[in-house]
């Protein structure tokens, strides 16, 4: 019985003053083990000393057996609450707001960047296979733009250019008159057509001679053809350069080739009504 005593006299806790759910530390003085019981629970064990935890704010009694016999120890527990608490619960806090989310705009981000770039590309390529519109010169225009270029500047070599642009144009206009020939085989496919040709309507350069329209004013295409290319070879070919000759009076006349090659289309004929009344 003394020995009982004794080993309860010597049990301590802590902390000393326990409140509601605070862990109560027991050492004894021997190992002991804790009885259960509805008024704590046990935490942990180890060896003579034990902890527990309670909710009931009043005193409680912790038993157990040790080698020597039971043992027991009374723990008053204290309440947290005040002497006539309201038990108003206490004010709660304003939430936290979190960060936005860096991720989803990211995404959108890199995705909006793609989507630029694919509309960029595509209106690129579509520039591309545009088709460029066709740019047509008409042959007459660029003869006439050429040859008048000659007369305007003072450069070397004009009747070789002057010569040139003759060629260039009859070819343009005529299949049969390519640059290839030599001036003897143009002039001689000229002088064919003019002799094989004798439909009323055709152009001038493939009209008969009696119906050719600029017989009437002195001008002779063949001539002019003539003259132009011999002149050119000889600037181009002779060491003593082309012949003396009036280059602006070729110019002039060499500016009449395309109505000969090509001329204007004729008035229509005034209907026998209009001819009667007159």
């Amino acid at each position: 019985m003394l020995a009982l005593l004794l080993l309860t006299a010597i049990t301590t806790f802590q902390p000393a003053r326990p409140t509601v759910g605070d862990p109560i530390t027991i050492d004894f003085a021997a190992p002991t083990t804790v009885d259960p019981s509805p008024d704590y629970e046990v935490v942990s064990r180890n060896n003579r000393q034990v902890v527990i935890r309670t909710f009931v704010p009043h005193t409680i009694a912790v038993t157990g057996k040790t080698a020597d016999g039971p043992v027991s120890v009374m723990i008053p527990i204290h309440s947290v609450l005040k002497p006539d608490d309201k038990l108003e619960p206490a004010p709660l806090k304003p939430p936290k707001a979190e960060p936005w989310p860096r991720l989803p705009f990211i995404v959108i981000g890199i995705a909006a960047l793609c989507a630029i770039g694919a509309w960029t590309a595509v209106v690129l390529l579509a520039r591309r296979r545009t088709p460029k519109p066709v740019v047509v010169i008409v042959p007459a225009e660029e003869f006439r733009s050429r040859v008048l270029r000659l007369r305007r500047a003072a450069i070397g070599m004009r009747w070789a250019y002057l010569a040139d642009a003759v060629r260039s144009y009859l070819a343009s206009v005529r299949s049969d008159l390519g640059a290839e020939l030599t001036t003897a085989e143009l002039l001689a496919r000229v002088e064919e057509r003019d002799q094989l040709h004798e439909v009323a309507g055709e152009p001038p350069a493939e009209q008969p001679p009696g119906r050719r329209r600029y017989d009437t004013t002195g001008y002779d295409a063949r001539e002019t053809l003539g003259e132009i290319l011999h002149q050119g070879d000889l600037e181009k070919f002779s060491p003593w350069g082309p012949a003396p000759a009036d280059f602006d009076d070729a110019v002039k006349r060499a500016l009449e080739i395309p109505l000969w090659i090509e001329p204007p289309p004729e008035p229509a004929a005034a209907p026998i009504e209009q001819e009667a009344a007159a």
